[in-house]
């Protein structure tokens, strides 16, 4: 399963939730507004900061983007097909750095930190009838269960392996669907029975 937490504790622990989460805003923000050399130089600027953290840091951030290499073959296979492969890779760029960004942050800021920003960012919505812990959970749960999902997901394709030759494909879809909803099912009880939010 995936982990959202740092293998080391480096200076960017110390550094305020809402100062990573603006800054992050900003340089997602700045990478739609670079030219395709330019985030070539984005990217090796977001491993070199990762590097600046540690090689311990670098390496958790590289294993946290593999799972982009799906979107990166579909990607590359729909450029070359169309005969743009230097858009395909300003894309691929974008992705990557974007992806690498957030995951420095989740992974060296406290859930409860990133929760107490998006409250304080939320508290206007309490003028609507909508309490701002309502986004700071949602986010929250998405933060828990996105990791998890994809440990499921990994469990069953394990298991279509050990019943199967073939490579697990659109069948374990369904019972991926239905294991979400159960498991959705589950926190929503859990959360009434706590008095909802």
């Amino acid at each position: 399963m995936l982990t959202l937490t740092c293998p080391v504790e480096t200076r960017l622990h110390r550094w305020p939730a809402g100062a990573k989460l603006g800054g992050l805003v900003l340089a997602t923000a700045g990478l739609f507004a670079l030219p395709g050399w330019g985030l070539g130089l984005a990217l090796a600027a977001v491993l070199g900061l990762h590097l600046a953290l540690g090689r311990a840091v670098l390496a958790h951030g590289l294993r946290m983007v593999r799972p982009l290499w799906p979107f990166g073959l579909v990607l590359a296979v729909w450029h070359l097909a169309t005969g743009t492969p230097g858009q395909g890779a300003a894309i691929a760029a974008r992705l990557v750095a974007a992806v690498m960004l957030a995951n420095l942050v989740t992974m060296t800021t406290r859930l409860t930190d990133l929760l107490a920003v998006i409250e304080r960012l939320a508290a206007p919505l309490a003028r609507l009838g909508l309490p701002p812990r309502v986004p700071a959970l949602a986010f929250a749960l998405v933060i828990r269960f996105v990791p998890v999902f994809i440990g499921r997901a990994g469990q069953l394709a394990e298991a279509w392996r050990a019943r199967s030759p073939r490579r697990p494909g659109w069948p374990v879809l369904l019972p991926l669907v239905l294991i979400a909803l159960d498991d959705a099912e589950h926190v929503a009880e859990a959360l009434r029975a706590r008095g909802g939010v």
